[in-house]
């Protein structure tokens, strides 16, 4: 029996770190009407009151991503910094369950105010982004080519975010505080599978993490790919939160029914980004990146559109479709255009920008949705993926790496 490769083996390990990451984030967004009121969040009971249900959703999902947003280029530039991969990725995830077990458990045995619960997400947010952030960087230092790499990741952030959503669902259905427990048993066990991946970092900088994070401004290329980042990741903002009141609000739809609409732009995302990854590696990353986004924007806005539940999901497959060939090429950007020692800040800087804009699809989202209603809200995030395909295409074209890169690099 032939052996698997020590690169094979820790793609496989990493993926299912990343996979355990999204799993356990995505299990709470079907119900989160449910769990805010459960928290001690506005307003008491759900009774139909959109705006008020996404005030509340929206602070307890935000709070989640300004820990993010702010320390995942920390956990970049300190690992850079030190050398450190896998020990770094262990203690986000440890920490993150030990955050998703205290929102569990807290408001059942004590009284807290909703503020409380804000800053325990905070927290659970602020660790968990290392656990992910690094074990994509730690991807991006094996050999077998930038798309695959990225497309094993995107792999397992399609998977966990398809299978979290309709589980989440269901775990709803047994009692608000279920998937939190569930979220903080999956995280735990992420960290124990961390610990099987070999540390790949390259030599350690043996500067600052300030000095690190400085040397990424040499590197204005990134901002094109973070650009493409914030934008993608700000229509997972808008569909966490906005699209999930939009579905049940319109279409009287339950957490577990609105989990398998949720499902089903998840499940092509998931399935698709490993072949569609390891395809920018032969054709370049313009038509997976510019293409893709024009198209998504259209897709996105095709959702609203939709007359029937069963029609939303429908156009959510395509929606999922699309975002399966935009994804890895862009996370393969990132890796095609950093120096390799500057990998961990360079995806952390990344993971910036798409908490950034998961913030925007979710506060935007929810303050358009509010104040304009569903439609605008749609249109809003739509043309926005509209117009960074358009804007951003010329640079894209000077940046694109030659066809064929990746497969050149390995075959593991």
């Amino acid at each position: 029996m032939a052996s698997v490769s020590p690169s094979r083996r820790d793609r496989a390990v990493l993926s299912g770190v990343v996979f355990a990451v999204l799993f356990a984030q995505v299990l709470l967004y079907p119900g989160i009407p449910d769990l805010v009121v459960a928290l001690g969040g506005t307003p008491a009971a759900w009774d139909g009151d959109v705006g008020a249900i996404l005030d509340a959703g929206k602070w307890f999902l935000t709070a989640e991503f300004v820990g993010f947003v702010l320390c995942a280029g920390l956990w970049g530039a300190f690992s850079d910094a030190t050398g450190a991969r896998t020990p770094l990725i262990v203690a986000g995830a440890a920490v993150g369950a030990g955050g998703y077990l205290t929102l569990a458990v807290v408001p059942t045995v004590a009284s807290m105010p909703y503020s409380g619960v804000l800053a325990i997400r905070f927290f659970q947010g602020a660790a968990t982004i290392g656990a992910f952030s690094l074990s994509i960087t730690t991807l991006m230092d094996l050999e077998g080519g930038g798309g695959r790499n990225m497309g094993a990741a995107g792999l397992a952030i399609g998977a966990g975010t398809a299978l979290g959503s309709p589980i989440g669902g269901v775990l709803y259905g047994v009692g608000p505080f279920v998937p939190l427990y569930a979220a903080a048993v999956v995280l735990g066990a992420a960290g124990l599978l961390a610990t099987r991946a070999t540390d790949r970092a390259p030599t350690p900088t043996h500067r600052t993490p300030a000095a690190v994070v400085r040397g990424l401004r040499g590197q204005p290329s990134l901002t094109v790919p973070f650009a493409f980042g914030f934008v993608d990741r700000m229509t997972a903002g808008f569909f966490a939160l906005v699209g999930t009141v939009y579905f049940q609000s319109t279409f009287d739809l339950d957490p577990g029914a609105t989990g398998i609409v949720l499902g089903a732009f998840f499940v092509p995302f998931a399935l698709l980004q490993y072949p569609l990854g390891r395809l920018s590696d032969r054709i370049g990353r313009v038509i997976p990146v510019a293409a893709g986004s024009l198209l998504y924007g259209f897709a996105v806005i095709g959702v609203y559109y939709a007359p029937t539940a069963p029609g939303a999901g429908s156009v959510m497959v395509v929606v999922g479709i699309l975002g399966a060939l935009v994804a890895p090429a862009t996370m393969a950007l990132v890796s095609d255009l950093a120096a390799p020692q500057e990998r961990g800040v360079a995806m952390g800087g990344f993971n910036v920008f798409g908490s950034l804009g998961f913030l925007a699809g979710i506060v935007g989202g929810a303050t358009v949705a509010g104040a304009f209603g569903f439609q605008a809200a749609f249109f809003a995030v739509g043309f926005a993926e509209i117009a960074i395909a358009i804007v951003l295409f010329p640079v894209l074209l000077q940046l694109d790496m030659p066809a064929g890169l990746g497969e050149s690099i390995g075959g593991e």
